[in-house]
């Protein structure tokens, strides 16, 4: 069971980025999905989750309106697109699956499995 984070990487203030998150020996359909993100001295912060066996999304305060999480199935991977983005973005972003208990929540003790993360930096 594995799921390997990509797409990260240095973008000025109000640039946009797409990650990617490809599941292997599991698939993505029988799981909740989310996007968390760490940063520096910071605890584990839940960014956006979605289900696919009723097609709900959640997402943080903060990035409403900005970032947008969809799976593709035929992929196996989920995606977070993130635009207009802020210095305060700036975080490893970690993908993530669980079980039909996560659904809805953005809590880090729903998920079962977690890629490695991806570095996200926004600066000028």
């Amino acid at each position: 069971v594995q799921l390997v984070e990509s797409g990260g990487g240095l973008v000025q203030p109000g640039g946009s980025l797409r990650l990617s998150c490809a599941a292997s020996g599991f698939t993505l359909d029988d799981y909740v999905v989310a996007w968390f993100r760490q940063a520096p001295g910071k605890e584990r912060e839940g960014v956006a989750t979605t289900s696919n066996s009723d097609g709900s999304t959640r997402y943080t305060d903060s990035v409403k309106g900005r970032f947008t999480i969809h799976t593709d199935n035929a992929q196996n991977a989920v995606y977070l697109q993130m635009n207009n983005l802020r210095p305060e973005d700036t975080a490893v972003y970690y993908c993530t699956a669980g079980n039909s208990l996560a659904m809805g929540e953005l809590a880090p003790d729903h998920y079962r499995y977690w890629g490695q993360g991806t570095q996200v930096t926004v600066s000028s």
